[in-house]
């Protein structure tokens, strides 16, 4: 596993990044327009989002692994809900979906 990143949905990203970067000190690393991630010198990270580009929900987490095929294929044989199949995004990751039994999602990728 490369990173384990917490994903709170807002309703209007530059005030949230401003409002987190304000009291945590974290710096933006990435910004997209409708998600942006800020995170501190050791790479400690939080996602802010509006509404996922191309998925049909927002996930509450991110996981970045070695082998997002891998994970894919383990997610299929625990039985887990894929709520946004394994793609290819334009913003360069590899990443599909899954709903816990307690109905969280979590997006698990990998950087191409």
């Amino acid at each position: 596993m490369q990173r384990v990143t917490p994903i709170f949905t807002v309703d209007d990203l530059p005030s949230a990044v401003q409002e987190h970067r304000a009291v945590l000190g974290l710096e933006l690393v990435m910004d997209l327009g409708w998600i942006a991630f800020l995170a501190d010198s050791a790479g400690a990270q939080i996602g802010l989002m509006t509404q996922d580009a191309s998925a049909p929900v927002n996930p509450q987490a991110s996981v970045f692994v070695d082998d997002v095929e891998d994970a894919y294929r383990l997610a299929q044989e625990a039985g887990l809900e894929i709520v946004h199949p394994l793609t290819v995004e334009a913003w360069g990751v590899r990443r599909f979906f899954y709903r816990d039994s307690s109905g969280t999602v979590v997006n698990v990728g990998m950087h191409l």
